[in-house]
Order: structure tokens, then C-alpha cells, then sequence
């Protein structure tokens, strides 16, 4: 024990074979509370509690009825909502395949293929009231190119949530450091009472990302 009476760091020795990076990934892993916590509490995933954390403050879960999660790989936020909203009917999609959930209708398939939007709002039952995006597109090592192809599934998100919302429903994506582009927060902007950005306390203060909350979709038409 040290001094403070908690455990030091943990540390991580560098295999052969293994990355620098490979190896301060494992440090931080095995050192995050968050992370320790998701085990602990039977989630998936530390990115669980940025939903919890985001529905405090902003009440996403109060009343919904049919939620679909885009890109739900690995599960976290699925879990959160099934938690929070037992009633609610939910469907994940994701190109990766996902462990069955209780409860939640999970397709492997793109969500920006033609039949898609079909094939969630048959699941659910109807539109629905939410549409959650934790998406991030796999990296390039290019700062730029990975914020751009990060952004524009995003965009991909927005329309797809513009396209299917029930009136009144609502729209939460992960966006980076920066935050959403003119054009897509004129988007949001005109179809959603309210769009705000929040970095939820589970979100680590070294990374670029931050969440983009639209709420009450004004409908289509």
C-alpha cells in the first residue's frame, strides 16, 4: 500500500514483441477506475457511464419507448438503456458482430445500407424517440483524416436520425475536439429545438472527444 492508503499504479512491463503504445494502453486500462468499475458493475465497456453521465444531466432515458444505438459494439450503451428504460423496445446495429443482449434486437449490417432504416423501425415497432451514436471511425494516424471521417459518420447519423425520429425524439452523437462543423450544426440546428455539447467526467480529459445532445425533434415536414 503507499502512503495515501491506496495501491499504486499498476505497471505494465513491456513484452517483446508489444508496442510502446500497446503497453501505455494496458497501464491506463489496468489503472482506470471507470474501467474497474464497468467490471465490476457487469457493462461491456467504461464508455457505459458517458451515457450514464450524459442522462443526468440531460434526462435522454425519462419516457423513451424505442431507442436504436448505432454502431452499439461492444454493447455498453445498450446495457445503460435496458437499465434504465426496461420497458423500452431497443435495436443495436453494428458491421461488427455483439454478443446477445437481453432484450435488445442487435443487426450485423451497415446502418447507412437502403434497408436499414426499415429493418430498425420494424423491429422497433415504430420511429424512435431516440437515436444513440457512439461511432467513431477506425483510425489512419492522420489527425485530420481521422477527425474527417469521424465527422462525417456523424453526419451519416444525423440524417439517419432527422430521417426516422418520431417528433419530439432526440439525437446524441460522439463528435471530436472541435466539436460539430457549420454545416452539420445548421443541420441539427434546424431540425432539433436544442443542440448543446457536453464532455461527460467518463469521457478521459486526454481525449479529443466530446458528445453532441440534440433534443426535441421538430418532425419532418
Amino acid at each position: 500500500m503507499s502512503r495515501s492508503g491506496r495501491d499504486p499504479d499498476r505497471r505494465v512491463k513491456t513484452a517483446r514483441g508489444r508496442k510502446v503504445s500497446s503497453t501505455r494502453w494496458l497501464e491506463r486500462q489496468l489503472n482506470d477506475p471507470y474501467v474497474q468499475k464497468a467490471r465490476a458493475e457487469g457493462y461491456r465497456s467504461r464508455a457505459a457511464y458517458k451515457l450514464i453521465e450524459l442522462d443526468e444531466r440531460f434526462a435522454l432515458l425519462n419516457g423513451v419507448r424505442r431507442v436504436v444505438d448505432l454502431g452499439i459494439a461492444p454493447g455498453g450503451w445498450a446495457q445503460v438503456v435496458r437499465k434504465k428504460a426496461p420497458k423500452a423496445e431497443v435495436v443495436g446495429i453494428d458491421l461488427l458482430p455483439v454478443e446477445p443482449i437481453d432484450g435488445v434486437t442487435i443487426f450485423e449490417m451497415d446502418f447507412m445500407a437502403d434497408d436499414a432504416p426499415a429493418a430498425l423501425a420494424q423491429a422497433l415497432g415504430g420511429p424512435p424517440d431516440l437515436v444513440l451514436s457512439d461511432m467513431a471511425a477506425n483510425t489512419v494516424g492522420h489527425k485530420q483524416t481521422d477527425h474527417l471521417r469521424t465527422m462525417a459518420l456523424v453526419e451519416a447519423g444525423a440524417w439517419f436520425a432527422v430521417e426516422t425520429l418520431d417528433k419530439g425524439g432526440a439525437f446524441v452523437a460522439k463528435v471530436l475536439a472541435g466539436g460539430t462543423d457549420a454545416e452539420l450544426l445548421g443541420l441539427l440546428k434546424q431540425h432539433f429545438k436544442t443542440v448543446k455539447h457536453a464532455k461527460p467526467p467518463a469521457s478521459r480529459k486526454g481525449s479529443s472527444e466530446w458528445y453532441v445532445v440534440a433534443q426535441g425533434f421538430k418532425g419532418r415536414g
